[in-house]
């Protein structure tokens, strides 16, 4: 059975992405220039709510797009905003297969993992590095969101983001422990308060293996380069693996 890591707090989500897509959309949009579309489609694996997939979207016009979603809850905010865009919902294609269940087509143009490469084991990924291998062509690159933190670590709580939605203020905690070898077990808590009052918390947990680039461009059989690094608390650090 595939654990589910976003449904708990997929209410909160879009918070998250609205930031997240202000930090990676250009380094995104640089790592597809000069993709050849005419392979086939462009693959998203952990398409969220869809923020992604219209930068995806954006920076290659035209070109059909595959957006895999497997929480029903963020599947749903997904399917809202291609169904609100006319140009998305043309091209766009909505599946809700996890990574480790997802049918490719025979050929793709790209491929592009945000949030997903750390929560699979090495056999899951494995086994998607040899399914891209046999799909991709020569030069098709393959856009990942490491989420590193260098060596496995403690990381102690932290505020990662406040916002603020009518009377109610919203915060997202975060912090982390090493579990085993390479992966870090991540804790979350929402709070959210009115008035100054906390009202409402909601917590929830997840295994991320810590992987550098250049052990996923060994696993993949792959040659790499890093796109952006994290500079920031919450910056997205984004790899790509060339066929």
């Amino acid at each position: 059975m595939v654990a589910d890591y976003y449904t708990a707090s997929a209410e909160f989500y879009e918070m998250v992405a609205a930031r997240h897509v202000r930090t990676s959309a250009g380094p995104l949009t640089a790592a597809l220039a000069g993709v050849d579309t005419t392979r086939g489609p462009v693959v998203e694996i952990g398409a969220g709510t869809g923020r992604i997939t219209a930068t995806i979207a954006h920076a290659l016009p035209g070109v059909p797009i595959i957006a895999a979603e497997p929480s029903v809850p963020m599947r749903a905010m997904l399917t809202s905003r291609v169904f609100g865009d006319k140009d998305l919902r043309e091209r766009v294609t909505i599946v809700a297969e996890p990574a480790q269940e997802l049918t490719l087509p025979d050929t793709v143009s790209a491929v592009v993992i945000f949030g997903v490469v750390g929560h699979l084991t090495r056999a899951e990924r494995g086994q998607l590095w040899r399914d891209l291998h046999a799909r991709l062509p020569v030069g098709g690159p393959v856009i990942v969101e490491l989420m590193g933190v260098g060596a496995a670590r403690r990381v102690p709580p932290f505020r990662m983001l406040r916002e603020t939605i009518g009377e109610q203020t919203y915060e997202w905690w975060t912090q982390a422990e090493p579990v085993e070898g390479q992966v870090m077990r991540w804790r979350t808590t929402w709070k959210v308060f009115r008035h100054g009052e906390l009202v409402r918390t909601n917590s929830d947990s997840y295994d991320w293996e810590n992987l550098s680039l250049e052990q996923l461009a060994a696993e993949a059989g792959m040659s790499s380069s890093l796109v952006s690094a994290a500079g920031v608390p919450g910056s997205p650090e984004i790899g790509k693996l060339i066929r």
